[in-house]
């Protein structure tokens, strides 16, 4: 029995060796960082093989397809339902019908009882009433799979000013859905320009991976990369925004945390004065404008003005109607 369960635990140890090395292992190293012979590091890959995991060999070398390899992730009752949370929450920020997000909830369901499994599969009959783009589902699998290997990927991107589209390439290091938008965006270096750049995936009409790698710099986070950032749109500097709030939303404004750096200020009147300190503060203008009259821009000046700018047009739009 206990060479049986030693057994079992490598096979294990091996498969989750393999799917966290994206260029795969030689068996001899496998072998070492599982204490057997080579001999029997073949038998047990022969075994996953067998079993249904997708190994692939190349040049001595072994590997996971992770494009068809099915992990196994147990949970608890409340891990699960944490899952259903960030579904709910995933299924408001999409408006496409991604064909993985609804056989993820799918599978979801069934690890939850009722009445929330039921929720679950409402939320993924939901996703999948969408339209189905079939070229954001194409650039976004390349897009993940080729991040998973560390291997570069070849994007056609069209630019949202002049319409031309641009072939790049690029090394994906996060990719990173908005939390103020139907969007999500890949964030690497850009061979084309030398520098970091972040990409929109809707904005990508096609995307192709490379056999050519990269490495991900030991000292990125994508955290800290978007620490000054209101949304997406990172930048060197910083430039401090301040905004009033007017009594009638002040205790809603205090209740959130909007942005790690907001300061947040009573006021004699019940009002409160918010502070941030971003690197586009031209990212803020849909949150700004969420709140109506109840706000007003004190700085920088160019927020301030664009947002006026825009409350003039829209009081010319509503007086024409009138």
């Amino acid at each position: 029995m206990s060479r049986i369960f030693n057994r079992a635990e490598r096979l294990r140890a091996i498969e989750h060796l393999l799917y966290r090395t994206p260029g795969g292992m030689r068996a001899v190293e496998i072998a070492e960082a599982c204490g057997v012979d080579r001999r029997t590091i073949y038998r047990d890959l022969d075994l996953l093989s067998v079993s249904g995991v997708p190994i692939w060999q190349d040049q001595g070398r072994f590997g996971i397809e992770r494009d068809r390899y099915l992990t196994t992730v147990r949970l608890n009752f409340n891990e699960a339902f944490a899952f259903y949370m960030a579904a709910r929450l995933l299924a408001r920020h999409t408006d496409e019908h991604n064909p993985h997000v609804v056989t993820a909830l799918d599978k979801l369901a069934t690890a939850l009882p009722e009445p929330i499994s039921g929720y679950v599969a409402r939320t993924a009959a939901h996703v999948r009433g969408r339209a189905l783009n079939d070229r954001y589902i194409q650039v976004l699998e390349a897009v993940a799979l080729a991040w998973s290997l560390q291997r570069k990927v070849r994007l056609w991107y069209r630019s949202p000013r002049s319409g031309q589209v641009r072939q790049r390439d690029f090394s994906p290091y996060a990719v990173e859905p908005s939390g103020t938008g139907y969007a999500c965006y890949v964030i690497g270096f850009d061979d084309w320009s030398g520098e970091m750049r972040t990409f929109k995936l809707e904005r990508l009409e096609r995307a192709q991976m490379l056999d050519a790698t990269y490495k991900i710099p030991d000292g990125f986070d994508p955290d800290q990369y978007l620490a000054t950032s209101w949304g997406i749109m990172h930048g060197e500097g910083e430039v401090e925004v301040v905004l009033q709030f007017s009594p009638a939303v002040a205790s809603r404004v205090k209740e959130s945390v909007w942005h790690p750096s907001q300061e947040i200020g009573d006021l004699e009147d019940g009002g409160c004065v918010f502070a941030v300190r971003v690197s586009e503060p031209k990212e803020m203008q849909p949150w700004v404008r969420s709140w109506g009259a109840e706000v007003e821009v004190l700085s920088p000046p160019s927020l301030r003005q664009a947002i006026a700018e825009e409350a003039q047009r829209m009081a010319a739009v509503y007086r024409t109607a009138g």
